[in-house]
Order: structure tokens, then C-alpha cells, then sequence
């Protein structure tokens, strides 16, 4: 009896010594399992939520909004004006400014035509063709006053033209097309369409960071705040008294403008940043 009892000891000693082992390994898997389970939930939620996130910034970057409807001059009107007048007129979808030569400096029936909305922070996009030789703008932050002649004394402009094949005045590069007028120029390896083929134009404001867009390329991209625009600014037009109220609204509208030559803008749209 006494050797059935020790051997039954010595069993169960050895069943201890190889149960415990695998007894605590088990356990810690499960452990295991139940951390990983609650870190892949925690995990999930987190990515759930910054796909919400990047789904909301996605859904609200798609927030375009037309200026025109190809259509009408509906939400449109000219710089300080009752009547937008007959010089800017809808052809094949597209503003036509019919380029008679009278240009802003004509008050009686020349003139930019300017968006009821007014835009702070914004991207535009649109397309644009002009006429041989011609000269016009994409002006914004412009505001509306008697007191202003112009929609260029407070609006900086995303310079159009008809480039001439070459630039025969390197000091005028910064008056060409894509270019902010008087102020930066666009390279002359930028891409543009022959005259009266159509272009595309994109313009970024955001917080005083600037970007021209040509065909698809930026060709143009400065700070307001950097001491390179303030170099630039002083050796420019703009600085002189004529223009005292150049870019100094962060809020206004956009313009095209009337420079006395024909030209045309379409599938025009912004969104506000």
C-alpha cells in the first residue's frame, strides 16, 4: 500500500510538473488572443475614422461650384455698372468680350465683368482663347467701388495674351501669359496653345500662398509674405501712388477682363479652401 501511494504521488508530481507549463502557455495565448482582438478593434476604429476623415476632406474638395452656365450671364455683372452692356455677350458656351477696341478705359460701355460672389480663399479653374494679338486678364480679390476706375487697381491678375513667338523685351516676361502681371513671370518653356485654340488656366489662393496653373503645369507660385514679393511689389507698378489699393483686399471678386480685344472663357468653376 505504501508503495501505491508513493508512486501514485510521484504520478501526479510528474502530471504537475508537465500540465503547468502547458497550463500557463494556453492561458497565455488566450490572453494573447484577447490583447490582439482589442488592439485590431481599437485598430479598425482608428482606420474607420480616418477613412471618415479623409472621405469628409475628399467629399468637401469636390465642392465645386459653376460661375457659368454656358448659358446666360447669370450671377455676372461689369465693373461698377448697372448693365453688364453689349460688349460681353454667351457664344457657342462660352463669355465672349467681343473685342471692339473700347477696353476699360471706356466707361460708357467697356469694362471687366466682375462675379456677384465674392471668394477669399479659393481654386479656379476654367478655359481660355484669345484673339491675335490680344490682351486680357483673370483678376480676383477685386472689389467694387466708385472711388476705383478699374478692376486692376485692387485685383492682382493671372495674366492672358497672345504671347509673341519671342519675347523681344526679357523686362516684360512678367506681362505675358500665366504670368502675375508685373510681378512674376511665367517660364518661356511654359506650354500655351496657339492663338485661338483653348487653354486651360488654374488659380490657387490660400492664406497668401499664390499658384498660376497653365495647361496642366504651374508655372508661377509665390508668397505675399515673403521678402521676394515685397522686392517685386516695390519695383513694379503697383507700389506707385496711381495704385494704392492694389492687392490689398483678401476677400473680392473674380474678373475677366476687358483689355479691347476678343476673347473667351468657358467651363468656368471655383471652390472655396
Amino acid at each position: 500500500m505504501k508503495l501505491i501511494l508513493v508512486h501514485y504521488k510521484k504520478n501526479v508530481q510528474m502530471k504537475r510538473k508537465i500540465t503547468m507549463p502547458v497550463v500557463l502557455k494556453i492561458t497565455s495565448i488566450i490572453v494573447l488572443g484577447v490583447l490582439m482582438s482589442c488592439t485590431g478593434r481599437e485598430k479598425s476604429n482608428a482606420e474607420k475614422k480616418e477613412s471618415n476623415v479623409d472621405a469628409d476632406a475628399v467629399e468637401q474638395a469636390v465642392e465645386w461650384i459653376s460661375l457659368f452656365d454656358g448659358e446666360t450671364l447669370d450671377g455676372w455683372k461689369r465693373y461698377n455698372a448697372d448693365e453688364i452692356g453689349p460688349l460681353w455677350t454667351v457664344e457657342d458656351g462660352a463669355i465672349k468680350c467681343d473685342g471692339k477696341g473700347h477696353g476699360e478705359g471706356s466707361p460708357e460701355d467697356g469694362g471687366s465683368l466682375i462675379t456677384l460672389k465674392t471668394f477669399g480663399n479659393f481654386e479656379l479653374e476654367l478655359e481660355w482663347r484669345i484673339s491675335e494679338g490680344g490682351n486680357s486678364g483673370i483678376l480676383y480679390h477685386v472689389v467694387e467701388k466708385p472711388d476705383y476706375s478699374h478692376a486692376y487697381v485692387t485685383g492682382p491678375e493671372f495674366q492672358v495674351c497672345d504671347d509673341p513667338p519671342v519675347a523681344d523685351d526679357l523686362s516684360n516676361l512678367n506681362k505675358l501669359a500665366g504670368s502675375s502681371y508685373d510681378m512674376y513671370a511665367a517660364p518661356q518653356t511654359k506650354k500655351i496653345s496657339p492663338v485661338m485654340e483653348w487653354n486651360t488656366a488654374k488659380i490657387v489662393y490660400m492664406d497668401g500662398k499664390v499658384e498660376h496653373w497653365l495647361n496642366g503645369e504651374k508655372v508661377v507660385e509665390f508668397d505675399e509674405s515673403s521678402e521676394d514679393f515685397k522686392e517685386r511689389f516695390d519695383q513694379s507698378k503697383w507700389s506707385t501712388d496711381e495704385y494704392p489699393y492694389w492687392n490689398t483686399y483678401k476677400e473680392g471678386s473674380i474678373a475677366l477682363q476687358d483689355h479691347g480685344a476678343a476673347v473667351w472663357y468657358r467651363n468656368i468653376r471655383l471652390r472655396s479652401l
